[in-house]
C-alpha cells in the first residue's frame, strides 16, 4: 500500500469541498434512486482504482439496500443477473463517460439511447453530474494517495 502523497487538495481549498458537496447535495435531490446512484459511484471509481471512493460507494450502495451480490458483483455487471435493466443502462452510460478516451465515439448512440430510455433529462443531468463529480474525486484521490477509509 502506497503512502498518501498529501491531504486531499479539496480539503486544503475549503471553498472547493464545499463546492463539491453542494453539487452532491444537488445530484441526491434531483430525483434519482440513492442505490442506483451509489453504483454509479462504485463502478466509477472501480474503473479509477480509486480506494476510498469503492469503500466510500459500497457503503452508500448497502445504506440504499442493495444487496450483496449487487456490490459484490457491480464489476461484473453485465455477466450476473442482480441488476436491473435501469441500473445496466445506468452502469453502462457511467462506464462510457468515465472512459472517455478508450474510443472514437466515446458514448455511443446505443449506450445514450439506453440510457435515455430509463430517464428523463433531468435524471440523465443527475447521474451524468454524478459521475463527472465521481470522476473529479477519484482524479483528487488516486494521484495523492488517498486511504481507504480515512475520511
Amino acid at each position: 500500500m502506497a503512502t498518501e502523497r498529501m491531504p486531499n487538495p479539496a480539503m486544503l481549498v475549503p471553498e472547493a469541498m464545499e463546492a463539491l458537496m453542494a453539487v452532491n447535495r444537488a445530484i441526491t435531490g434531483a430525483g434519482v434512486d440513492g442505490g442506483l446512484l451509489a453504483l454509479s459511484h462504485l463502478r466509477a471509481s472501480q474503473v479509477n482504482g480509486c480506494g476510498p471512493c469503492v469503500a466510500g460507494g459500497v457503503h452508500q450502495a448497502r445504506q440504499h439496500g442493495l444487496t450483496d451480490e449487487q456490490v459484490h458483483a457491480v464489476a461484473a455487471w453485465r455477466e450476473t443477473p442482480w441488476f436491473s435493466d435501469e441500473q445496466r443502462a445506468a452502469l453502462a452510460l457511467t462506464e462510457a463517460v468515465t472512459r472517455l478516451a478508450d474510443r472514437p465515439d466515446p458514448v455511443p448512440d446505443h449506450v445514450w439511447d439506453l440510457a435515455a430510455k430509463h430517464f428523463d433529462q433531468k435524471e440523465l443531468a443527475a447521474l451524468l453530474l454524478n459521475i463527472a463529480i465521481t470522476n473529479a474525486f477519484n482524479r483528487l484521490n488516486a494521484p495523492t494517495r488517498q486511504q481507504a477509509g480515512q475520511w
